[in-house]
């Protein structure tokens, strides 16, 4: 067997045993994003209408990305590229304060469309599978299109900010959202409000990390070393020693001696927390 049996940075070649013709997919193109994405729309559940008719303020809030939905397709005179079009689905859970000393939370909607064009090559081979087709015949897989796959990944959004705008009756001609897909409703606890009779629109603020790529089945050749083995064992601890874990965590002295100067948050996670409390 080789010795170099596991992923990672190879200095020896000449432990390559064959060159195999694996099928994958390719990435031709790829692209990242850091969205502001300024006042979106805010579509409370009706609980959450409740504590909203009563809110003085808002604060800060969380936001779990739930779906995005992506669609490819061709730019016209522009061969081998192709504009990829999203829509992200939020629930965004809002601070609200009613006048009582702890603030009530409002869970609600936001959605954000985006688009971005990237190369992806071209082909024009029609594919077919002999995979399985579920609940029918024995019938080889369909035939797909031989357009690139989009890959969307992204973490969860940061609230950044939240408003309350006053709108008047005559004032408020901005469109609104009429139906979303059955799943992503079905990820709230009750009904979503679309149409809103009253004078006040909710808004939000969110900062979103997106990377966003285009994918093509193909064939590589590469060099294989062996078969890739586990190494480690399985894990069949199902407890953990809870004093065993304290004692593996860092007695806070920041949390005894307050520092001179707060620093402001700079990455993602530090971001966040610091969004969601303030």
């Amino acid at each position: 067997m080789a010795e170099n049996g596991m992923p990672g940075p190879v200095c020896d070649l000449s432990s390559v045993r064959e060159s195999v013709c694996i099928h994958t997919r390719k990435i031709f193109d790829s692209c990242r994003d850091k969205d502001c994405i300024e006042d979106l729309r805010f579509y409370p559940t009706t609980a959450a209408q409740q504590v909203l008719s009563g809110c003085q303020m808002i604060r800060g809030g969380t936001a779990e990305l739930l779906y995005v939905y992506t669609d490819v397709e061709p730019v016209t005179f522009n061969r081998g590229f192709y504009s990829i079009d999203m829509r992200f689905f939020y629930r965004v859970t809002l601070q609200v304060a009613t006048g009582t000393p702890r603030c009530a939370e409002a869970e609600g909607l936001c959605v954000f469309d985006k688009r971005c064009i990237l190369f992806g090559s071209e082909g024009s081979a029609k594919i077919f599978s002999s995979d399985t087709v579920m609940e029918e015949s024995d019938i080889p897989g369909r035939i797909r299109t031989n357009l690139p796959t989009a890959v969307v990944e992204a973490v969860d959004p940061i609230v950044l900010d939240t408003r309350i705008a006053e709108c008047c009756r005559t004032g408020c001609c901005e469109c609104c959202l009429t139906e979303i897909p059955g799943y992503i409703a079905g990820c709230f606890s009750q009904d979503l409000i679309f149409d809103d009779c009253s004078s006040r629109r909710y808004y939000v603020t969110l900062g979103q990390f997106t990377l966003v790529r285009l994918e093509r089945d193909t064939q590589l050749l590469i060099p294989v070393y062996d078969y890739c083995i586990p190494q480690t064992e399985c894990c069949t601890d199902d407890q953990q020693d809870p004093c065993g874990l304290f004692r593996n965590v860092a007695f806070p002295v920041g949390e005894f001696f307050p520092p001179n100067s707060v620093e402001m948050p700079k990455d993602y996670v530090s971001t966040r927390n610091y969004c969601a409390c303030k």
